[in-house]
């Protein structure tokens, strides 16, 4: 038997004025993109925005419905939105904000694993990293792709 480890490396910022000016764009549009969210059922609102290789913000938000697994997060709305409008372009970066009643919480929201498995796959259409912003009132997380906030990546089919 060997006993391996894996380690993540990422960046902590305080406020998004820490910010590249890139990612700075990025996260405002996320938290912009909470306003989208039909949030009844939790009242948790999620925006995200990603960046498309040809410059390209697309926004999505959360969708809840009375069936609970009908519903769609923010992350996956937006991703399929962006595939959807530019199918031969490669998404660089994404940028998560939520919060209760549409106030962008003090904590990062973080994406579900269906959401990072979706970010997964398109990371790997591009052959390029991807990368994430999960932003919050006080702290920000920055991964520089998806293998880090999902280790051990499902990709055999």
């Amino acid at each position: 038997m060997t006993t391996k480890e894996i380690n993540i490396a990422y960046q902590e910022y305080k406020s998004v004025d820490e910010l590249n000016p890139e990612d700075r764009e990025l996260a405002a549009e996320a938290i912009k993109a909470m306003e989208g969210a039909y949030a009844p059922y939790s009242h948790f609102h999620v925006g995200a925005a990603v960046r498309m290789s040809n410059g390209q913000i697309v926004r999505g938000a959360n969708q809840e419905n009375a069936a609970f697994p009908s519903g769609l997060c923010a992350e996956r709305t937006a991703m399929f939105a962006a595939s959807a409008r530019y199918p031969d372009k490669d998404m660089l970066s994404i940028a998560i904000a939520g919060g209760v009643m549409g106030r962008l919480g003090h904590e990062p929201a973080t994406p579900c694993g269906a959401c990072r498995q979706v970010m997964a796959q398109y990371q790997a259409k591009s052959g390029k990293p991807m990368s994430i912003l999960m932003v919050a009132a006080d702290q920000i997380l920055k991964f520089e792709k998806v293998d880090d906030i999902l280790p051990l990546i499902f990709k055999s089919i």
